[in-house]
């Protein structure tokens, strides 16, 4: 299937797309995201396919995206989405977007019995169409700008065949008497929020390691779990980038030498805090001074 598609990235081209929006009955809809290297996952484009036409909005340009709400939350268009449960609590989050009749191929397929879940197979199985799909691809900067042309060839390509593939899906539902329980589960989907990520109270037991360290080297590395948290959301950046789990279990082992264990730059950046956190740490780990009595 040969489809053209536009990269929205300038507010003459976003006026292009209201045409077409204006006279479709169903919009097929994806995002690219970046949930490896942030704390809080970047939403880095947005594909939407309308008739015969896929639209690629850039939300890291600073364009108006407010008017797409519009046909989200319009129960008269349909709005096919993968798996749509990131894809609409990031928009959610981003946009305060609302979502109005939604039917997600994912959680279809589930219904209709298929065990093979991916995007992939299913564009096999339902519509006789073989997609080349690159891992490279779908791990590469999609924070990066400028983006690719086989960035965009790839993000252009799931969604281009949602509405064949929702078309043969809801006839099938339809066959087995199933479309009410979809649409039950399609409006649960539709409802979901976004959340932050919350600390794992206990999460520093599970890291490999722990079980080695003594006592006191497990409450220092406990105090330094959490305080990387923290310092991790504040810098939007992933928890194992920002500190990896091996720096930590060497700093609570050898407290003495953070240059053995950090980098210059982690040392500029966050060594200070480090280093309060271990001085903090000897002085509540110091044993109670008995006095004698004469």
């Amino acid at each position: 299937m040969d489809t053209k598609w536009l990269l929205v990235d300038t507010p003459e081209k976003l006026l292009r797309t209201v045409d077409d929006f204006e006279q479709a009955s169903v919009l097929s809809i994806d995002t690219e995201y970046d949930s490896f290297r942030y704390f809080k996952e970047k939403l880095c484009l947005i594909q939407i396919h309308a008739n015969d036409t896929t639209y690629v909005f850039d939300p890291l340009n600073n364009l108006d995206l407010s008017f797409l709400g519009k046909y989200f939350d319009n129960r008269q268009i349909v709005k096919v989405i993968h798996a749509a449960d990131n894809d609409i609590r990031l928009l959610k989050r981003d946009y305060k977007f609302y979502f109005k009749n939604i039917f997600d191929t994912h959680r279809a397929a589930l219904l209709l019995g298929f065990k093979q879940l991916s995007l992939e197979k299913m564009i096999t199985q339902f519509v006789g169409v073989e997609l080349k799909k690159s891992k490279k691809m779908q791990r590469s900067r999609w924070d990066n700008r400028p983006l690719t042309e086989e960035q965009l060839e790839y993000a252009v390509q799931d969604v281009t065949y949602l509405l064949a593939l929702y078309e043969k899906q809801a006839a099938e539902l339809g066959i087995k008497g199933l479309k009410d329980v979809a649409g039950e589960a399609f409006a649960k989907i539709a409802a979901a929020n976004w959340r932050e990520k919350r600390v794992d109270r206990h999460g520093h037991t599970k890291i490999k390691g722990y079980y080695c360290l003594n006592q006191e080297q497990k409450e220092l590395f406990k105090r330094l779990y959490f305080w990387r948290f923290q310092r991790a959301k504040e810098q939007n950046r992933a928890i194992f980038m920002f500190l990896p789990d091996k720096n930590l279990l060497e700093l609570a082992q050898d407290h003495n030498n953070l240059q053995e264990y950090l980098s210059q730059e982690k040392i500029k950046l966050c060594g200070a805090e480090i280093e309060q956190i271990i001085k903090e740490h000897r002085k509540k780990s110091l044993p109670l001074q008995t006095h004698k009595s004469f």
